[in-house]
């Protein structure tokens, strides 16, 4: 009896799943307050927290969603805040300016920050917190909203770059349009075009989420540092302000470069008119003359030089005509 073929199966190297290993938040402790940091947080790692801190379910479905509106929310009974703010990033893989969300608990010794993606700002500020103890314990003794405080103005230092580097991509723009260069630059003005728009997408929801936040973190800010929120407030207006001048620039920019473009296209047409409208009665004259019919001076070398006289007078009055009425 002949012998089946056998079936190959792949050796499993282990006899047990590779288990991914569990991303424990950073945590740092002073004077009765607590920082706990950690980005892109996973399922089980906000679970844990939320456990810890007793945290409503709905509140870490909104951290493990893709994309939440900025917004605060307000647990009076439960003693924390729960908020969502949204800061400009530049996306390398699209290379396009996106949306970084930091979602933030805060309680009146606690304060947890989750960002979705790494901000540098906050991991910058953490690290400080983490290498120097003395600034430690001088900022978490003022308190969760005092430290919440640094770090939003820090992610809004953080946006002027951004401002800046699109101001200078206009000037580079404008530069470009007025040098003649005008074609080339139609994509360029597309892409800062979608960076503004973009951003303002970011900025205009945050207005009013701040002016909430700042009603709402009063109870955990001393008296002293009620108005410290208000110049995150004013910063977050002064990027508006300079977001609705760039709309105004970029805009103003693309109708300048599309004039210029319509202009050159204008100016190739006129010269391609007066072409037509030169060489239409040096045909019909040439038509005319070149038809076999016999006319006085037909086969002689006069009627030739009669014919090309004709055509070239033709041919300079309407010149002289289109240059008087400045039409070339």
């Amino acid at each position: 009896m002949p012998s089946l073929p056998r079936i190959r199966r792949p050796r499993s190297r282990s006899t047990q799943a590779a288990i991914a290993p569990v991303r424990e938040p950073a945590e740092l402790s002073a004077g009765g307050l607590s920082w706990i940091h950690l980005d892109a947080p996973d399922p089980e790692a906000a679970g844990a927290l939320a456990e810890r801190f007793d945290w409503h379910p709905l509140d870490v479905e909104d951290v493990l969603s893709k994309r939440q509106r900025p917004k605060v929310d307000d647990y009076a009974e439960d003693g924390y805040l729960f908020l969502v703010l949204h800061f400009p990033v530049y996306d390398r893989t699209i290379q396009r300016l996106n949306a970084a969300e930091l979602d933030v608990f805060i309680g009146p010794d606690y304060l947890v920050t989750l960002p979705t993606v790494e901000l540098l700002p906050v991991t910058r500020l953490f690290r400080r917190c983490e290498e120097d103890g003395g600034f430690r314990d001088q900022l978490f003794s003022k308190g969760s909203g005092r430290v919440l405080y640094e770090i939003l103005d820090d992610l809004f230092d953080y946006c002027f770059p951004i401002l800046d580097k699109i101001g200078h991509k206009l000037d580079a723009l404008e530069d470009d349009v007025f040098e003649g260069r005008s074609e080339e630059v139609v994509r360029d003005i597309s892409n800062v075009k979608q960076e503004i728009i973009s951003y303002r997408k970011i900025i205009k929801p945050e207005r009013a989420t701040l002016r909430t936040l700042e009603r709402g973190l009063e109870r955990f800010l001393p008296e002293e540092l009620d108005l410290y929120f208000d110049d995150i407030v004013d910063a977050a207006e002064r990027i508006w302000d300079i977001l609705d001048n760039y709309k105004e620039v970029i805009e103003a920019l693309e109708d300048t470069n599309e004039s210029v473009i319509q202009h050159r296209q204008n100016d190739v047409l006129r010269i391609l008119t007066v072409f037509s409208v030169v060489l239409l009665p040096l045909t019909l004259i040439t038509g005319i003359f070149g038809m076999n019919t016999h006319f006085p001076g037909f086969n002689s070398a006069t009627a030739f030089w009669a014919v090309i006289g004709l055509m070239v007078a033709t041919l300079g009055g309407l010149l002289g005509f289109f240059r008087y009425k400045r039409w070339l």
